[in-house]
């Protein structure tokens, strides 16, 4: 979602979205959360009515006729009221359609693990999963087979996670499965943790070292983060023996590698 006219329909469907749940409590938004990832299923696989319900030559009204008629009887009301006021906005493209329910979607699961207090839980369920993924190549290797159908590949997750997370972690896993805007699995599910810290006002920082930090040690990194960055910063510290000795931080687009590993390839670049 990058172009103006995007922003904008996700925008007031954002503001529909919250007005309208106001009073929801996180169970009830969770299930309207389910219901617009449901629809953002049906538009992934339907790429004819993606354009029908983008259509620039039609009226607003028309197009968000169209999708009421479509979902009449099969969803919530604040779901088709949410919906149909994203689908009258206007799209750069087909495909931007899809970007923006799934994250309605999404940020709807967030808004609803926020009103259970349980936020910050499910950002460390996100990133500890994509590093038990990470760290087992035939298991990244299956969630991320985008040629393999998706229904194992959910079972799979739902399997590995039961009793284990969070139900909003594991929705939202199987968001990143499916690709979120379409991302593959680990950046999908990047994104995500991204997106549940935001939700908390936090930047997110990707700390690599070789050995554990110990609670001060990660005290005073988050606090210099913070300070650069003008707001708290959550950690996601992954501990990686073979980078020998120091730290890499990366936050967003920003990277700082002071580990040895590092100096010494910049070493061997220099003598070959």
């Amino acid at each position: 979602m990058t172009s103006a006219v995007t922003n904008q329909a996700y925008g007031d469907a954002a503001e529909k979205l919250a007005a309208e749940t106001a009073a929801s409590t996180g169970a009830q938004l969770a299930v309207i959360a389910d219901e617009i990832l449901t629809v953002a299923g049906l538009l992934r696989g339907q790429p004819r009515l993606r354009r029908a319900l983008t259509d620039p030559s039609r009226p607003a009204e028309d197009r968000s006729g169209l999708f009421r008629d479509l979902l009449a009887g099969k969803a919530a009301e604040v779901t088709v009221d949410v919906l149909a006021t994203l689908v009258a906005g206007r799209f750069g493209k087909p495909s931007d359609l899809l970007d923006a329910t799934e994250r309605l979607g999404a940020d709807a699961l967030l808004t609803s693990a926020q009103k259970d207090g349980t936020l910050a839980e499910v950002e460390d369920e996100l990133f500890r999963f994509g590093q038990i993924a990470e760290g087992t190549p035939t298991l990244a290797v299956t969630l991320s087979d985008i040629s393999a159908p998706l229904a194992p590949r959910v079972k799979l997750v739902g399997d590995l996670l039961d009793g284990k997370a969070l139900p909003v972690t594991v929705r939202l896993v199987q968001v990143a499965l499916e690709g979120l805007g379409g991302r593959g699995f680990e950046s999908s599910l990047s994104r995500l943790v991204e997106l549940t810290a935001a939700k908390r006002d936090r930047e997110v920082a990707y700390v690599k070292v070789a050995k554990p930090l110990s609670d001060a040690e990660e005290t005073a990194l988050a606090a210099k983060l913070t300070t650069i960055y003008g707001r708290e910063v959550s950690l996601k510290v992954d501990v990686d023996p073979a980078l020998i000795g120091g730290v890499s931080v990366r936050v967003g687009s920003d990277l700082y590698d002071g580990t040895i590993l590092r100096r010494l390839n910049a070493a061997k670049q220099a003598f070959a």
